[in-house]
């Protein structure tokens, strides 16, 4: 296994994505045929993984696998469909799966956020607003048919902003699209609702950015109650000045207002939401080079080979692209051919010379157009941000490192640190634990359209990797964590989203594996991560890689609810187990949120309960934290404080705590019993106890 790499602050250094997006030296001031060769790459470089110059070879890690989890893995050899795909659960319990309305049938349903009873769900045809008030019968609130990919969904008090990216997106949410290469009609950027009708939104304004929005992320300001803040990660090539006035595609060092290498941040006043603008554009990732990457599989690299064999067989073009030959997509090969046949002053179709023209100069033509230049450049924007407000700090998952932000200047946020990793491939989302000593990121390998959860793939590829978090300065890795499950390769699984669940005293997250389905997992140990609750269907097609999966899952005031990309909206909850008691899921049930979004992470606090105290009880039983009889003691001290009048149960409280304090001295777990004899004292003040 290859240990991460980690950067400090420093310097600014190009990258390689905006190396293939027309700023290398020799695609300055590019011609049509340049441009159609980049994108051509492009569009092959998001099919296939990029393979290593270096890095680590398979590694096999942990299972993740939690003593007592079924055997065997129920969630093998599933029956494949996509209303009648087989299902396996295990600790959790389906409570609804509502498909989505006839308009947004087909269209990938994307992420979700919440706001009061109602969980909106993004689609690339526009959004939907759910009432999950009742989570066995959620109900269809309104369908706001606004195509752009991806329509991933944020919401603050009164306002939902929705990302568009995709060059088909309208200013005015036409379906029609946009044909011209260039328009004023296009929306590439952040949308801005106004829901206080939320059956009814009205469409308030937009922010258009360079290279539109992929996700974005909404950050609070405790310090700042008249503005939102929103951080824009946009992944695009740049727009066209001509459609979008200021934006330049040159290397920063070429022109200080390049659109490359950089984040914006758009602050939204709150009192007049529609003059939202950008007010910085930072540089956070000055200085990273590209880190190594692993390579393929010895399954996916002799697929590969055979795949370029047959396509030399039938006369296709091929090329050696980062060190391994691939077949070139007529997206590439057709501007070529044109442009050899009109140099000789042909016309109508590409003759057998041409073909041979071009095939004994491709290779050529790709090497001139991008030169080993030494060092590749590193990062040039996120995909995800994760804000942690009360904590001051953001998660930035950021193609190949991890990012470590100071976001306490919402406007200006400063790196910290930086991780890389060579069983990463993409960088794709952040998740802290409740109290910031912790950072889990997800690798997206394949951009969630590849199957990686083979029996035959290493499993810290495509996975999460686990960081402690040291004087808030430094990424110190532990372990990866990932899907134990083995899939087919008919179905898209890597990490994907998720959130922390509420459950005290431990690091619980539930995370979306596309169709590896929904896993439950403990973190608490860093090093030893293990699945504690799952549910899965069976691809949606047996014969080939079908469009499905849960996009993602998050926990909600009491659910989890699962924005599944071809299926619709599932609502499940937790049951309890040896791994999970009802009185930790009880006490998680007692913190309520009034909204929640993707990338925004509010601090869990938990309110005086006896829920909370059964449930520090019964993880020091499962630590053997404290004694049988000790523990037999507490809980019937509990129970009957809980049946006395408040003068009575308050004075009972009072001693129970100061007596449980004493037991934390000798206990092998005593920052638990700290924890259970503060949760005793809070009760004892409470005025009305849960």
């Amino acid at each position: 296994m290859s240990h991460p790499t980690y950067v400090r602050r420093s310097h600014f250094a190009l990258s390689e994505e905006d190396a293939m997006q027309s700023t290398s030296p020799a695609m300055r001031g590019s011609s049509a045929l340049k441009r159609s060769l980049t994108a051509a790459l492009l569009s092959l470089a998001a099919l296939t993984p990029a393979l290593a110059q270096t890095g680590a070879g398979p590694s096999a890690g942990s299972d993740n696998r939690a003593a007592g989890a079924p055997a065997p893995d129920p969630r093998v050899g599933l029956r494949a469909g996509l209303h009648d795909a087989g299902e396996a659960t295990w600790n959790m319990r389906v409570l609804s799966k509502t498909r989505p309305p006839e308009r947004f049938a087909g269209s990938t349903n994307s992420d979700l956020a919440f706001s009061g009873k109602y969980a909106i769900q993004g689609n690339y045809n526009g959004f939907q607003v759910w009432d999950i008030s009742n989570p066995s019968r959620p109900t269809l609130a309104k369908e706001y048919f606004c195509p752009a990919s991806q329509s991933d969904v944020s919401v603050y008090k009164n306002l939902l902003f929705v990302s568009g990216e995709s060059g088909s997106g309208r200013l005015d949410c036409g379906g029609q699209g946009v044909q011209e290469s260039v328009s004023r009609e296009r929306l590439r950027g952040l949308r801005i609702f106004d829901i206080r009708d939320i059956n009814n939104p009205r469409y308030i304004g937009n922010v258009q950015t360079c290279r539109g929005s992929h996700t974005h992320t909404v950050l609070e300001d405790p310090r700042d109650r008249q503005n939102v803040y929103v951080y824009i990660s946009g992944s695009a090539n740049v727009r066209s000045p001509e459609e979008l006035p200021g934006c330049v595609s040159q290397a920063p060092e070429q022109n200080p207002n390049s659109a490359l290498f950089r984040i914006e941040v758009v602050r939204v006043p709150l009192a007049n939401p529609e003059r939202a603008a950008i007010v910085s554009s930072p540089r956070i990732f000055q200085g990273l080079t590209a880190p190594p990457r692993h390579g393929e599989t010895p399954q996916d690299a002799a697929e590969m080979a055979r795949m370029v064999a047959e396509a030399r067989a039938r006369g296709a073009f091929t090329a050696t692209v980062d060190g391994t030959e691939r077949v070139l997509s007529p997206r590439l090969t057709t501007p070529l051919l044109d442009s050899i046949m009109q140099a000789r002053g042909g016309t109508g179709a590409p003759t057998a010379a041409d073909s041979a023209a071009l095939r004994a100069s491709v290779q050529q033509i790709v090497n001139t157009m991008f030169p080993d230049q030494g060092p590749r450049p590193g990062p040039t924007q996120c995909h995800d941000i994760t804000v942690y407000p009360a904590v001051g700090l953001a998660g930035g998952a950021c193609e190949g490192y991890g990012l470590l932000l100071d976001i306490r200047d919402p406007a200006n946020p400063v790196r910290l640190a930086a991780a890389a990793d060579s069983n990463f491939s993409y960088w794709h989302s952040a998740t802290f634990n409740n109290d910031a000593t912790k950072v889990l990121f997800s690798d997206e390998w394949g951009g969630g359209g590849q199957a990686k959860c083979r029996a035959t793939d290493p499993r810290a590829w495509g996975a999460n990797a686990i960081f402690t978090i040291n004087g808030r300065r430094d990424l110190q890795f532990q372990s990866y964590y990932k899907l134990p499950a083995p899939q087919t390769a008919q179905e898209n699984c890597v990490a994907h989203n998720g959130s922390l669940i509420p459950i005290p005293g431990r690091d619980v997250m539930v995370q979306s594996w596309y169709q590896g389905g929904v896993s439950v997992f403990d973190w608490t140990d860093a090093k030893r991560p293990v699945e504690i609750a799952f549910f899965d269907r069976g691809p949606v097609d047996s014969t080939r890689m079908g469009s499905g999966g849960t996009w993602s899952a998050y926990w909600y005031n009491g659910v989890i609810v699962s924005s599944e990309i071809s299926r619709g909206l599932d609502i499940m909850e937790l049951t309890p187990s040896a791994l999970l008691t009802q009185n930790e899921i009880d006490a998680a049930k007692t913190v309520r949120l009034e909204y929640l979004n993707p990338q925004g992470q509010p601090k869990m606090v938990w309110p005086a309960s006896f829920a909370l105290a059964r449930a520090y009880a019964d993880q020091l039983e499962r630590s053997r934290g404290l004694t049988a009889a000790r523990l037999g003691t507490i809980r019937q001290a509990l129970a009957t404080a809980q049946r006395a009048p408040a003068a009575r149960r308050r004075t009972a409280l009072t001693t129970l705590a100061a007596q449980i304090n004493g037991y934390a001295a000798a206990s092998s777990d005593a920052a638990k019993v700290r924890m259970l004899a503060g949760a005793v004292r809070d009760l004892a003040s409470a005025r009305q106890a849960q």
